[in-house]
């Protein structure tokens, strides 16, 4: 039975490593690019967002009824009725257990976790809806963007579902063309935030997860033809290159016009029958590169027939030679932080307005004198990405392939090639983000490896312009420090996670004794070092390093200054992202003194008081050769 029972387990692995290398060439063969975009700024566009009536439905009866059978209809919070008019009606042997006319409310875009008390740790499925009122104009189409809803959702508009989508952290569109009506319409969206093995991310992670509707969804007209997606970029060659994606009937041979009024640049190309226009000339001799100290942005215009899509953009270029990353030709060092979403206050709510972007990244860039964001660990709003366009903060980005992934399945691959593919037709018009990271401190294992490897090489042939990386888990032996990861090939630029001094053993003293025994021949970044302090807990003074206690505010910054001093002694280092820039949310975080539900290691805390540590990084900013 033993020998029978090994080699069930060896069939089983060889099965999912074959299905697992037939997904990814699969997914390789296939274009990853979502069916809509509708990229970029257009005049008949509407914001959905303000109050959205919500009903919980925590064992799921509103999509299904027990053995998997059809959900009963007075449980189908979809339904375009009026509960209550069928109610007042004399004799109806019908009832209801809904009514989304007339249940509570809540603001959207924003997190349900931060709307009620009751709802702070609700995970599972609630329903939202939205009226509003239309009058479609006869030859326009009519489509529904969702910037992001955590984690599934399920989209009906009047009554018919339209459409469906998984991931928390990027858009979908849905074409709403025939549901549409004239007149009041009824917008119903079931929201499931639970997540599972096979999810990205999976069920464990150390932040909130923050359910709902949490960026804005609009509501977009459009001519038949339409320009769906369209960008441009600068190579290292000095060239602007770029495409334009017609979408409808007569999207093939027609003339796309690229208009740059600042650079008094106009070209046109024409559409081959896929509907795609591609551009490609000489950059302008009066082109201002962009950079952290000069962000220039232009108006790009592009036109075809009677649609138009308007972009801002920036030019720069990102490249690594040898052990150095370099902007525009020129060596760069990565003056950053990391940064988890979510706005200043005590009840954040994932709510990413214009101004609570501008406060989060005016912190890093001028309170802590940085050039650099590490976005973690998901694609962030469209907000940040063009926040950090407009400061000049250059941008680390990746998808939630987390700690642990059901490596062997192929549906997990599949939703995170998807995941990253979405991110990158997204935000690839955006100058401030250098690099894409394919993971987060997972472990080393050859089918861990795979899924990373498919991801790092999907993201290259989808953006060829930008750097790949990966947070790495690091080996110790004694006082020695390596990476023995065979992930390395496959990145552009290294980066590691390391917390000795708070995590483990180690006094702040023993710092110093620590050897760093990494390659040399790419740059590397200190992706995340960080320890927890609660604002305002302080030792006293006089009080001596060796005696000083963890979660203090002095703890936290002597911690930062023997971190930064180890971490220079890596002839490599080209970049820092502590963890973290404020205080946020985790349900991990339970200590009833010093966390209560919120991950301390901030050098803000979640209202933005600026703790001891926030003045070591931004003195060391300074003094660091520019």
């Amino acid at each position: 039975m033993p020998n029978l029972w090994n080699l069930h387990r060896r069939l089983h692995l060889l099965l999912a490593v074959a299905l697992l290398a037939s997904a990814t060439a699969a997914t390789a063969a296939d274009d990853l690019r979502p069916a809509l975009l509708l990229n970029g700024s257009r005049d008949a566009s509407h914001e959905l967002s303000g109050r959205w009536t919500y009903s919980k439905d925590y064992y799921r009866t509103g999509l299904t009824d027990i053995n998997g059978w059809v959900a009963k209809s007075r449980m189908q919070r979809y339904r375009d009725l009026d509960v209550a008019a069928e109610e007042a009606k004399p004799g109806s042997p019908v009832f209801f257990e809904f009514d989304m006319d007339r249940g509570p409310a809540m603001e959207i875009p924003g997190a349900w976790n931060a709307a009620t008390p009751e709802l702070r740790y609700y995970d599972g499925l609630m329903w939202f809806q939205r009226k509003f009122n239309v009058q479609p104009r006869p030859g326009e189409r009519s489509f529904l963007r969702f910037e992001a809803v955590n984690y599934r959702a399920y989209v009906y508009l009047n009554g018919k579902e339209i459409g469906r989508h998984e991931g928390g952290f990027t858009p979908f569109v849905l074409e709403v063309t025939q549901a549409l009506r004239s007149g009041d319409n009824r917008l119903t969206v079931g929201v499931d935030s639970r997540h599972d093995a096979q999810s990205i991310p999976g069920e464990i992670t150390d932040w909130d997860l923050y359910g709902g509707i949490t960026r804005p969804v609009r509501l977009i007209h459009t001519p038949a033809s339409f320009i769906d997606d369209a960008t441009l970029r600068l190579t290292e060659a000095g060239r602007l290159v770029g495409s334009a994606q017609l979408n409808g009937a007569g999207a093939a041979n027609q003339t796309v016009t690229l208009n740059i009024a600042a650079l008094k640049l106009q070209v046109q190309a024409r559409t081959d029958a896929q509907g795609v226009a591609r551009f490609e000339l000489p950059a302008p001799a009066a082109l201002k590169r962009w950079s952290p100290e000069t962000p220039q942005l232009y108006d790009v215009q592009f036109t075809a027939g009677a649609d138009t899509l308007r972009e801002r953009i920036g030019f720069r270029t990102i490249a690594v030679k040898g052990d150095q990353i370099l902007l525009n030709g020129k060596p760069v060092f990565l003056r950053g932080v990391s940064a988890h979403e979510e706005e200043l206050g005590p009840n954040p709510a994932r709510r990413m307005t214009e101004s609570a972007a501008r406060a989060l990244l005016t912190e890093v860039k001028q309170g802590l004198g940085g050039n650099y964001v590490r976005l973690s660990h998901y694609p962030h709003s469209e907000t940040m990405l063009r926040m950090a366009d407009e400061l000049g903060l250059l941008v680390w980005s990746e998808i939630p392939v987390y700690w642990t992934v059901d490596w062997d399945n192929p549906v997990a691959l599949q939703k995170a090639l998807r995941m990253q593919a979405e991110t990158i037709y997204r935000d690839r018009n955006r100058a401030a983000l250098v690099m894409w990271s394919v993971g987060n401190e997972t472990p080393v294992a050859d089918n861990r490896t795979r899924f990373h490897v498919a991801l790092a090489k999907s993201a290259r042939e989808l953006d060829p312009g930008r750097l790949i990386s990966a947070a790495l888990l690091v080996e110790r032996q004694g006082d020695v420090i390596r990476i023995a990861d065979p992930l390395l090939p496959h990145l552009d630029v290294m980066a590691i996670n390391t917390y000795a001094g708070w995590y483990g053993d180690d006094k702040l003293d023993d710092l110093k004794k620590l050897r760093w025994e990494l390659p040399t021949d790419k740059p590397l970044i200190a992706s995340e070092f960080g320890a927890d302090a609660l604002a305002g807990e302080h030792d006293s003074p006089g009080t001596s390093r060796a005696q000083l206690r963890k979660w203090t505010e002095e703890y936290q910054a002597a911690y930062y200054r023997a971190t930064l001093e180890m971490l220079h002694r890596i002839p490599n280092l080209r970049g820092l992202s502590p963890w973290v820039l404020k205080d946020f949310r985790s349900p991990r975080r339970e200590h009833p003194v010093f966390q209560n539900g919120w991950n301390r290691k901030g050098l803000l805390s979640e209202t933005g008081q600026r703790k001891a540590a926030f003045d070591v990084i931004a003195e060391h900013y300074r003094l660091l050769p520019r």
